[in-house]
């Protein structure tokens, strides 16, 4: 009987589908009240190669050995790259060309086994802190939890109660095809080509969390400071109580923030109920951006228990800042942080197109932020995870967080009911999550246009019950809302080249007034990051052809070829003769139009009528390898445009002024001096004078020289001698001319060129060069030993000679110019592991 019972139960077992798990589970939930973990990876697979719904892949035997692991963080195609689906996705035309779009029509599974223990008196919730992109079914154990009905958008949270079993669990999420005006996605808009799979998948953690009868959600200090004494703040303290059972239930909460407290709620079965207490903080340690002061974080504990016992407990940081929005006499947007007048500095941010979580590429990216000289930065519709507004706490950088344009988000008109409550949803979510970060600073309801009347009162009401108390700004647009009324912004663009001149005028776009997004446009990696994801037929049509569609530009018309980029090179430096010479007049372009557009704000942030009140270049970084729109390229190595707008960023600074040929010193203290002088290109002196300073100001005039092109070195000088900034433009007597009757929303034409052809013919200037290198910094000291001036040289490190350049990389100063005789020493810092055991190695070039 034994035998026949045997070979019965062998051959039942082998009609059911797959019956043995061959991956073991690597994680468990969480042992004891109050935690909280994370699923660490999942295991995915098409919907078109798994035959069987939810209730069979959800079992805790169903055998996923076929399937791929994948990191816990990403979209599907991005759990396929990380997987080494596709080597080299951002090569060339690789993305587009051997990834089939068509394999993301239709739904792919996630999924994931794990370990339980039980324990007596616990509930387990299954939490999303985000949406899934765009939406999905949520199974376990062979049961549905939720369906797409409930689980839709990239940012509602989710809390399901679940029922685990003692041992071994499954979990298995099906997520739906994207369609970004279909459904409220993550899109890149004309930032970048599109990712073949829309952005689908889960890019927010899946959590696991145990608690007792109560849990406490959505922590949260709202805090008051009194301004401008700072001296004492005010801390109020909520947080949601949630009764799981059916009785009602007095909870304890204990907790401390500036020190110890403790509340009685009173929760309702099946209810949530509110506690709140407040705090008196005498001298509070007041957070600030970088630039302005300390960044000291707080830490909020809560504890609730019932009949003496754990149940749930939750932590955060916050910070005590105030913020101030309001209309200047002007019109513009204008900001006070603490009472102190902020203009913003800041440029658009851009995650990574597979919204990968790459924690170290994004603690680098912030601190070019912070080197680059930049205090805030915009985040349209890209809304980030919790470390990154962690970081931004802690480096002081301020955020302006909020939807995007042009997809769903923005084509109200296709909005049914339930988009209405995703909506408010997903604002829900976003105020109770970013309201105690004190880098953010605002919130955008709209982008390129305010949201109508309906929209809008979604959003605020949303807003308001989280107890949103940071400004709600309409839209970087001209355009008023119904509620919050004109926006302040002055208007988007331009979004492709102008000359450096463009940016003192007082057109749109130029530098006044709050400009939510506007930049030159195109921005030329250096060679050796062109060469990494570009076939040299592509090279070659990048320097000789303008108007050919380049795959590593938008997929936008406006921006897939360089068009007037190239041919305002052409005109202004000469004709580019091979693809060398093409990179090194682009950097040119770059740095010099860069360096204007944060000098002219700079300046003009200071004048007493219509003053620049905030800039945000349009964009900081790319989403993968691009040609256009960014400060840094994607291989993170420095190029010209970046030390543009480093030197023009600099909080103590000596520049010139495009428009009326003046010399400012801005952050300058009395007692120091600023030196101009002009050299005509054989190296003449055609001026030179030392003028003293008397604070920050306009304080000298340039004599304009005799050539077409010329040259203009800036020095500030404190009073002990020392040179505290040193600044040089190349200038022409033939003037950059726009035609503004032809412009577009996205282009200005030019009708007459600026002349730098003079500098073609600049004898090369023999450099001697020092340098101390070592596992984490270099100092390079260069020394002009020839009769003719060294034009924009470049400094780099490399994993030994002839080695790949090291990036990221902090430089002091790139692509300086020196003068006979001159001596000038930049230095760079770099983390060691870049090295890869290789002796660093200094090029000049």
């Amino acid at each position: 009987m034994r035998r026949l019972a045997l070979a019965l139960l062998l051959i039942v077992a082998s009609c059911v589908p797959a019956t043995v798990t061959r991956a073991q589970p690597d994680f468990a939930a969480p042992t004891a009240t109050g935690e909280v973990t994370s699923f660490p990876d999942w295991r995915l697979r098409s919907s078109s190669d798994v035959p069987v719904g939810g209730d069979v892949v959800s079992r805790p035997e169903y055998d996923d050995e076929a399937w791929t692991t994948v990191p816990r963080r990403s979209t599907v195609l991005g759990g396929l790259v990380a997987a080494g689906r596709y080597p080299d996705i951002h090569y060339s035309t690789n993305m587009r060309d051997k990834v089939n779009a068509g394999h993301f029509t239709v739904p792919w599974w996630y999924r994931k086994t794990f370990l339980s223990n039980s324990l007596a008196g616990s509930r387990t919730f299954l939490r999303l802190p985000g949406g899934i992109i765009p939406s999905a079914e949520i199974w376990l154990n062979g049961v549905m939890i939720a369906g797409p009905d409930v689980v839709a958008g990239a940012y509602p949270a989710h809390d399901f109660e679940v029922p685990l079993r003692a041992g071994v669990n499954a979990l298995a999420i099906k997520v739906f095809p994207a369609d970004s005006y279909e459904q409220f996605t993550l899109d890149f808009l004309d930032w970048s080509q599109p990712p073949p799979d829309n952005s689908m998948g889960v890019w927010r953690d899946v959590q696991l969390v145990r608690t007792g009868p109560v849990s406490l959600h959505n922590a949260r200090v709202l805090t008051s400071l009194a301004v401008p004494s700072l001296d004492t703040a005010e801390l109020t303290i909520k947080a949601e109580v949630t009764n799981h059972t059916s009785s009602d239930v007095e909870v304890l909460v204990r907790g401390s923030a500036d020190g110890p407290f403790e509340e009685k709620v009173k929760v309702p079965a099946m209810g949530t109920a509110t506690v709140e207490t407040k705090q008196y903080v005498e001298r509070p340690r007041v957070w600030w951006p970088y630039a302005m002061g300390d960044q000291p974080l707080y830490r909020l504990e809560l504890e609730a228990s019932v009949g003496g016992r754990t149940s749930d407990r939750t932590a955060k940081d916050f910070g005590i800042r105030h913020v101030r929005s309001f209309l200047n006499a002007d019109g513009a947007q204008a900001f006070e942080i603490n009472g102190r007048p902020f203009q913003v500095r800041g440029a658009g941010w851009v995650p990574d197109l597979f919204l990968r979580d790459n924690r170290q590429r994004v603690r680098d990216e912030l601190s070019y932020v912070r080197d680059l000289g930049l205090n805030t930065l915009r985040l349209e519709g890209k809304e980030e995870h919790e470390e990154f507004y962690e970081l931004a706490d802690r480096m002081g950088i301020v955020l302006m967080p909020g939807w995007e344009c042009c997809s769903k988000w923005q084509h109200y008109e296709k909005w049914s009911q339930a988009d209405f409550a995703v909506a408010r949803a997903s604002a829900v979510t976003e105020g109770f999550r970013l309201q105690n970060h004190p880098s953010v600073l605002s919130f955008y309801l709209g982008s390129d246009t305010a949201p109508p009347p309906e929209v809008e009162k979604t959003y605020l009401d949303a807003f308001a019950s989280t107890d949103w108390s940071l400004p709600l700004l309409p839209s970087i647009g001209p355009w008023a809302s119904e509620t919050l009324g004109p926006s302040g912004h002055k208007g988007a663009g331009p979004y492709w080249w102008v000359p450096p001149n463009f940016f003192y005028g007082e057109v749109a776009g130029g530098a006044f007034g709050f400009e939510g997004e506007n930049g030159p446009g195109a921005a030329i990696p250096e060679l050796a990051a062109l060469k990494s994801f570009m076939t040299d037929s592509e090279l070659e049509a990048l320097w000789r052809d303008p108007d050919s569609v380049q795959y590593h530009l938008s997929w936008s018309t406006w921006f897939n070829h360089l068009g007037d980029f190239w041919h305002s090179l052409a005109t202004r430096y000469g004709a580019p003769t091979s693809l060398e010479d093409f990179v090194r007049k682009a950097q040119l372009m770059n740095y010099e139009v860069n360096r204007a557009q944060f000098e002219a704000h700079g300046r003009n942030g200071l004048r007493p009528v219509n003053p620049s009140t905030g800039d945000i270049y349009w964009l900081l970084n790319n989403a993968q390898p691009e040609l256009y729109w960014h400060l840094f390229d994607y291989s993170m190595t420095p190029s010209g445009g970046y030390f543009g707008a480093r030197k023009g960023l600099r909080p103590t600074h000596v520049q010139y002024s495009y428009d009326d040929n003046t010399v400012w010193a801005l952050g300058a203290v009395d007692g120091m001096n600023v030196q101009t002088t002009v050299f005509e290109l054989d190296g003449t002196v055609r001026s030179d004078s030392t003028v003293p300073v008397s604070g920050p100001g306009a304080v000298d005039k340039v004599t304009l020289g005799a050539s077409r092109t010329y040259l203009v070195r800036l020095l500030l000088r404190d009073a002990s001698g020392n040179v505290v900034d040193r600044n040089v433009y190349w200038l022409s007597s033939s003037p950059d001319v726009t035609d503004l009757g032809s412009s577009t929303w996205y282009h200005l034409p030019q009708t007459s060129y600026a002349d730098f052809t003079g500098l073609m013919s600049l004898p090369r200037g023999k450099l001697s060069v020092s340098s101390t290198v070592s596992g984490t910094r270099a100092d390079v000291t260069l020394t002009n030993d020839s009769s003719s001036v060294a034009f924009f040289t470049r400094v780099s490190i490399h994993k030994g000679p002839g080695g790949p350049e090291i990036a990221p990389a902090l430089w002091t100063d790139n692509y300086v110019t020196l003068w006979p005789g001159e001596t000038v020493t930049v230095s760079a810092s770099y983390r060691e592991e870049l090295l890869g055991g290789a002796t660093p190695t200094v090029e000049v070039g």
